[in-house]
């Protein structure tokens, strides 16, 4: 359905105005996400564009999006919320948002409109997967490798499953120390149709499954806990090949032409998109109501495609895609849903996380512990 929402696009044209700066907003804003191409992105689509528009703001960049459930559990406890507007994927906004941790919205009285009169709810359809998710991207987590450490005479990686091949493809590995995306594909790698694997994981006998076939590379790969290490793994060569956000692995390929390629078959898709957190003072609230309905206008959405190949969350913004900023190539081809990237995809079922994340995040780690 998502790859299907995303393609059926409407065309565009206009840009909606920002509001104006009013007196009873902050005059600062931290903003949490996930630091590196990733957050330039945002910077550059953004904050600064805002900024140049609000004279006097200073915006502050938190790199804690990892961190984001645990961090604003305890903000909340504390009774002391340092966080204006939060970058998270979407199964962590559905727990925030079941928690009483994030503000419920309003996409049409929150959202922008698009410029030819459709409402926000219509326009991001699919992609409002809470109550409080403001969706922003469509992104994938896939496979990046060094194209000359792949074996004389070997064909190179084409797909996730690959990666549990170390007699084709010798060398270490990088995977997210987490058990989402992971678990998927350890039990699709190990012969479970895609239909089957949540049913899977909600047996203990699927769980066992897919931790045994992560045990067959365990002592090969090196557990990633932040977006920027598989980049680095294997711009130093030290792995052979690692799961990372499409966009980190193109930013590594084009913008600083390292030999790595990727592996797009089954590529795990996601969403990715802010959240309010609940009890924010009246000012700190206006303002980043403010921000929100300005950075959810369509040509804003269109305009972080140019720095960082993540396809926009609404429909009409994906036709106003067009070349990298500063690169000058085309970015559709880059983006995880072209369709000669998305033959094979995996679609996380983020709701399913939402209810069964706690209990897997114990299991996976108590299993990395043994």
């Amino acid at each position: 359905m998502m790859i299907k929402k995303i393609s059926a696009l409407a065309a565009c044209t206009a840009l909606v105005a920002p509001a104006a700066f009013a007196a009873d907003m902050a005059d600062e804003m931290t903003i949490v996400s996930w630091g590196g191409a990733y957050q330039s992105s945002q910077v550059n689509a953004y904050s600064d564009p805002y900024k140049a528009k609000n004279d006097g703001l200073e915006v502050v960049w938190d790199e804690s999006s990892a961190q984001a459930v645990s961090k604003l559990r305890a903000q909340s406890e504390a009774g002391n919320i340092t966080w204006d507007l939060v970058d998270v994927e979407a199964a962590d906004a559905i727990r925030l948002c079941d928690e009483g941790l994030a503000m419920e919205i309003d996409p049409d009285e929150d959202l922008a409109a698009a410029p030819d009169g459709t409402s926000a709810e219509d326009d991001f359809g699919d992609m409002l997967v809470s109550d409080c998710f403001i969706p922003q991207i469509v992104f994938s987590t896939t496979f990046g490798y060094r194209t000359d450490m792949v074996p004389d005479g070997v064909e190179p990686p084409t797909s996730a499953c690959d990666v549990f091949d170390t007699e084709k493809y010798p060398g270490k590995r990088a995977l997210n120390k987490q058990p989402i995306a992971n678990m998927e594909w350890a039990l699709l790698c190990d012969g479970v149709a895609y239909e089957d694997v949540y049913d899977a994981l909600e047996t203990d006998e699927g769980v066992e499954r897919a931790l045994a076939k992560l045990g067959t590379i365990k002592d090969d790969t090196i557990w990633w806990t932040a977006s920027a290490q598989t980049p680095e793994l294997l711009a130093s060569g030290e792995i052979f090949m690692g799961s990372a956000y499409n966009g980190r692995l193109f930013s590594a390929i084009e913008e600083k032409k390292q030999p790595i390629g990727m592996a797009w078959d089954w590529q795990m898709f996601d969403l990715d998109g802010w959240i309010i957190p609940a009890g924010l003072p009246e000012d700190r609230l206006a303002r980043v109501k403010d921000f929100v309905m300005f950075a959810t206008d369509t040509q804003r959405l269109a305009d972080q495609a140019k720095y960082i190949s993540y396809g926009p969350a609404r429909a009409s913004s994906a036709p106003l895609v067009g070349k990298h900023a500063t690169l000058g190539i085309e970015m559709a081809p880059h983006m995880p849903t072209d369709p000669n990237n998305a033959e094979n995809t995996f679609v996380n079922n983020y709701d399913w996380w939402a209810d069964h994340r706690d209990d897997l995040d114990a299991k996976f780690q108590a299993w990395l512990a043994q």
